[in-house]
């Protein structure tokens, strides 16, 4: 059992074939069936015992015995297809993968506002529309960040860590020349780059200051609080219960 073409790319609400050809070994009527797996790993008859099941008889034909023929294809064909062929006591099969060719959309960035000195900070980028599934480049006050920072001259102290698959950019301990304006681009063979809006990240060291003010603050209301209970004991404005309690 062969196939004219193992990989087969086709844009979106396009017609394609995919070709199944077989050798007289399986007799003069074999059985043919074609099995279709998506990107999850979900599995269906596309064409059982010879004939197009029903979600897709509408828009698929065969012709030539084992071939098919889709008068128009959606996103949610991309996968693998098995022509499966027995008969005369013989069994072969063969393989094509189908890439339905969509460009990205784009695609959804979450940027954190704010992060403080030395810790950790988390950018995604994700568009699901793509496909094949789009790569993503980040970008840094307009300048694209190099997936491999340590090969590249002026990079070698980054501290972060950039997957181009994913469209994840991690900062593993942040220091203030991290602060800056970014955004993220998703790019396929299917159509133009698609970008998300830019936004700023700021990193901050703590405010020891704010911090120590703040516990001077509350230990001096402490204080305070405690010379009114005193006063007002002194001055008999407690009751009797509370005035024996303290």
């Amino acid at each position: 059992v062969t196939t004219k073409n193992k990989e087969v790319e086709v844009k979106e609400n396009e017609g394609i074939d995919l070709t199944c050809s077989h050798s007289a070994d399986f007799g003069s009527n074999p059985r043919v069936e074609w099995k279709f797996k998506n990107r999850m790993g979900s599995q269906v008859y596309v064409v059982f015992d010879g004939k197009p099941t029903d979600p897709y008889s509408s828009r698929l034909s065969m012709y030539s015995g084992s071939n098919v023929r889709f008068s128009k294809v959606t996103r949610k064909d991309t996968g693998v297809y098995d022509c499966e062929v027995s008969g005369n006591s013989q069994f072969g099969e063969v393989r094509v993968t189908l890439t339905v060719l969509v460009p990205p959309s784009p695609p959804v960035c979450k940027i954190p506002s704010s992060v403080t000195t030395g810790k950790t900070a988390m950018l995604s980028c994700h568009d699901g529309d793509g496909s094949p599934p789009p790569t993503y480049t980040w970008y840094k006050n307009g300048v694209p960040l190099p997936a491999e920072p340590r090969t590249i001259s002026g990079y070698q102290n980054a501290t972060y860590s950039l997957n181009t698959t994913h469209g994840s950019l991690t900062y593993a301990r942040t220091s203030r020349s991290d602060s800056g304006e970014y955004y993220c681009e998703a790019a396929n063979k299917a159509g133009p780059v698609q970008r998300c809006r830019a936004a700023r990240m700021e990193v901050r060291d703590i405010n020891t200051g704010g911090i120590v003010a703040g516990v001077i603050v509350a230990l001096l209301l402490l204080a305070l609080l405690g010379f009114g209970i005193w006063y007002a004991h002194k001055k008999g404005y407690l009751p009797s219960e509370f005035s024996s309690l303290a």
